[in-house]
Order: C-alpha cells, then sequence, then structure tokens
C-alpha cells in the first residue's frame, strides 16, 4: 500500500507531508520516498506531520534511519506539527531526544 507524501521546498529544505496513517502497510513505500531523497543528496529534511493522524512503530523505524543516515552526511532532519497523541507517543518512546521536534514549520526550518 502506498501513502501519500507531498514534497515541497522552502529555505533550502526539502520538505515532506505525509498525510493519513504512516503505519507497517506504508513503511516501506515512505521508507523508499525518504532514502530516495537523500540518497540523492538532500542535506536538509523536515517532516511536517499536520496531515499525518497515526505512526506505528513501523514509521517511526524509518524516520530513525533517516536521522542516522542525514547524521552521517551531517544533514539535519526535524520533525514539526504533530498532533499532541504523536509527540506523546515519541516522547514515551524516547524518539524526541534523538529527533528535533518543533511546533511549527517555521521554527522546524530555523533548526534545519
Amino acid at each position: 500500500m502506498d501513502i501519500e507524501v507531498a514534497e515541497e521546498r522552502e529555505d533550502g529544505a526539502l520538505v515532506l507531508l505525509p498525510v493519513g496513517r504512516l503505519d507497517s502497510a506504508n513503511a516501506r513505500a515512505f521508507e523508499a520516498i525518504v532514502m530516495e531523497r537523500v540518497g540523492a543528496g538532500e542535506q536538509r529534511l523536515v517532516v511536517d506531520f499536520s496531515r499525518l493522524n497515526f505512526i506505528s512503530s513501523s514509521g517511526m523505524r524509518v524516520l530513525l534511519l533517516a536521522a542516522k543516515q542525514l547524521q552521517a552526511k551531517q544533514g539535519t532532519l526535524v520533525l514539526c506539527s504533530m498532533q499532541d497523541h504523536i509527540q506523546e507517543v515519541f516522547q514515551i518512546s524516547g524518539f524526541d531526544q534523538i529527533i528535533p521536534i518543533r511546533g511549527s514549520r517555521e521554527a522546524a526550518l530555523a533548526e534545519s
């Protein structure tokens, strides 16, 4: 199953906007998109969660892989605009200590 992911470029960063659910059914498709962009040389990646209403551990794993790949290339991954219930999952799991999470896209772009 595919996932809809809008792409925008802002302030020199690539902004990805996954839509709906990011779970085991479509995490591989999302991983392919993210890793293709990183492999193509993207250094600044922002994932805007404003259109995402659910993420599973499979989706979170993709973000961890992307963060590690970017870090190895001196790049950055910043997440933003999460709904409260999704942000709580990132906090409980400790992912917020690994990947920066900002309240707005503007704050994420300033950090990326």
